[in-house]
């Protein structure tokens, strides 16, 4: 048993150690740029969503990771929302207000809470976020799907 015990140690451990490091990178969200040729000046590098699915009625971080070759002094964000294909919702906002401006050259950090209502249908929908600058009409395009489902106060009834 001595053995037994050993090769475990020795052959799983390591795996389900080396395992958990890729387990942020299963969380991630897939997306695509809205012009695969394009030459946009922001290059986005992950999105995440927290929670997954959003919960109708209850808050959630749209966190988008990029970079950038210039320093970009401000702009804005639309934000594009379609359910079943159909065109439902358009926010804009500074991007000042989604991260720290002015936004230097590397990597930086775009984050977007939101409330969405709680009658808010289940389902699955597409978000549409363009960036644009001062001067520049594009700075990035992307679109993600993602899913929202009820609140907790509808998941159960406890028997009484």
């Amino acid at each position: 048993m001595d053995t037994l015990t050993a090769r475990f140690k020795l052959i799983v451990l390591p795996f389900l150690s080396i395992s958990l490091l890729f387990l942020p990178f299963l969380q991630a969200t897939d997306f695509d740029y809205c012009d695969n040729k394009g030459n946009y000046v922001v290059k986005v590098d992950g999105v995440d969503i927290s929670p997954n699915p959003v919960i109708s009625g209850k808050p959630a971080t749209f966190t988008i990771s990029a970079s950038t070759g210039q320093a970009i002094t401000g702009g804005k964000a639309v934000i594009d929302v379609y359910f079943f294909g159909f065109h439902i919702h358009q926010e804009t906002h500074d991007l000042c207000e989604e991260t720290s401006c002015p936004i230097t050259v590397g990597n930086f950090v775009l984050s977007h809470n939101q409330v969405l209502p709680g009658f808010t249908p289940p389902g699955s929908y597409k978000l549409k976020m363009t960036l644009s600058g001062a001067g520049i009409k594009q700075l990035t395009c992307i679109s993600f799907d993602f899913k929202i489902s009820f609140g907790a106060s509808e998941s159960s009834v406890s028997d009484s």
